[in-house]
């Protein structure tokens, strides 16, 4: 008899857990596919040349019609990898192709990155210099567009402008100019941890689709690099600047932690640990990820401070931003899926809970996702810009990893 009740019980917990994955799957597909790409066609796509409109309130109005490289290249990720993973929808092909074209149109062969941005049309608006983050979205975009064609010449061509990007990194005279820096009189750095981030992740999705033993090579050397050069040997944490071999930065970088990088770069190790189907890797990259998300927490307010600007001193920015959030998320749930973490649980549902309360707008059509705001994410902002690679990402990856975990539940 006791063995009949405790198998009940047993049923009845798992309902519940699968009552409440149906629920959580549900909201995500609903936030993808009712809110976010309808928003999208409606608002930021342009029908007319591809690419998407880089200014645009929550509400939908177009603040202006300029587009940048970032955004248009992940925006093109997105549709190729929606088109790939989950609906072959010709419409998601047809407008990463638009965009992809719109690319090569506005780069010339005499420029070496592509451009900051650019009019609706492609003309070049010069406003500042193109960098190299620019360079390997593009390769990202066209690399996710060979798997959802079947073309592997734009995977080709994604592999040499890696090549190339990593071949400029590793020059002693790369310099990149810093937009976020505690120190004010210092604005560039040879040595950046987002650099090794991104180079690591475009190289990952590449592998998946084709292997190639330069860029594993590339994959190594980034990953010895996030999780060796940029640990700091006393406190732990991932340092985002470093400097080449003659070169140097002030004391006072060894103190500065990017923390929604940091988070971000681990969930990229593991991810690649599990490509390679190596476990040690992936155990050191969750230990780092969790020591690093609970550095982050702020326990007054919730939510995740995304920079450190000095360790010893426990400096932050207090404000709070869409994109170190989700980081998190995507983190917790590679954890979960692989290893059924409680400890990786309990920090999804804090940290979905939080947002749902604080960064959807319940309150507008399409419920946009509020791109940031102050420590206490009080304001209800018009906003400036809808964001289009880390929340559709976030998005994406989500259902995916919930999906498996819903048919693993026993």
């Amino acid at each position: 008899m006791s063995y009949i009740i405790k198998m009940k019980e047993v049923i009845g917990r798992s309902s519940q857990k699968k009552s409440r994955l149906g629920e959580l799957i549900k909201a995500y597909r609903s936030y993808l596919f009712e809110d976010y790409l309808p928003f999208l066609d409606r608002f930021i796509f342009d029908e007319q040349h591809g690419g998407f409109f880089w200014n645009t309130t929550y509400s939908g109005e177009i603040l202006g019609t300029n587009k940048r490289t970032w955004y248009d290249a992940r925006g093109a990720w997105v549709y190729s990898f929606l088109y790939q993973n989950f609906d072959r929808n010709p419409l998601y092909l047809r407008k990463a192709k638009q965009t992809l074209d719109l690319l090569l149109r506005v780069k010339s062969h005499a420029q070496q990155f592509w451009p900051w941005s650019y009019d609706h049309e492609g003309v070049d608006l010069k406003e500042r210099p193109g960098d190299i983050y620019g360079n390997l979205f593009v390769a990202e975009a066209f690399a996710a567009y060979a798997e959802a064609a079947d073309d592997v010449s734009y995977w080709i061509f994604a592999k040499q402008r890696v090549l190339e990007a990593f071949e400029w990194y590793q020059d002693s005279a790369y310099r990149y100019a810093l937009e976020y820096r505690p120190d004010p009189l210092y604005g560039e750095a040879s040595e950046v941890l987002g650099h090794y981030m991104i180079i690591l992740h475009v190289c990952t999705g590449m592998l998946r689709y084709k292997a190639d033993l330069e860029l594993n090579n590339i994959v190594s050397e980034c990953i010895d690099a996030l999780l060796t050069k940029h640990v700091h040997p006393v406190h732990g944490l991932m340092v985002e600047l470093q400097a080449k071999p003659g070169n140097d930065l002030p004391v006072s970088y060894e103190q500065f932690v990017y923390l929604g990088h940091a988070i971000e770069a681990l969930w990229m190790v593991m991810d690649e640990a599990m490509r390679r189907h190596d476990f040690d890797l992936f155990q050191l990259a969750a230990q780092r990820f969790k020591q690093h998300v609970e550095v982050a927490w702020d326990d007054l307010h919730g939510g995740f401070f995304h920079c450190l600007n000095h360790v010893d001193d426990y400096h932050f920015l207090t404000d709070k931003v869409l994109w170190a959030q989700e980081e998190v998320l995507i983190g917790c749930l590679i954890l979960w899926e692989e290893q059924d973490d409680s400890w990786a649980k309990t920090w999804f549902w804090k940290t979905y809970n939080y947002m749902e309360k604080y960064f959807v707008r319940h309150d507008l059509p399409y419920k946009p996702w509020k791109l940031g705001g102050g420590r206490k994410m009080d304001k209800l902002d018009v906003g400036y810009r809808i964001e289009n690679y880390h929340h559709p990402r976030h998005l994406m990856f989500s259902l995916l990893s919930l999906d498996r975990i819903l048919k693993n539940t026993i």
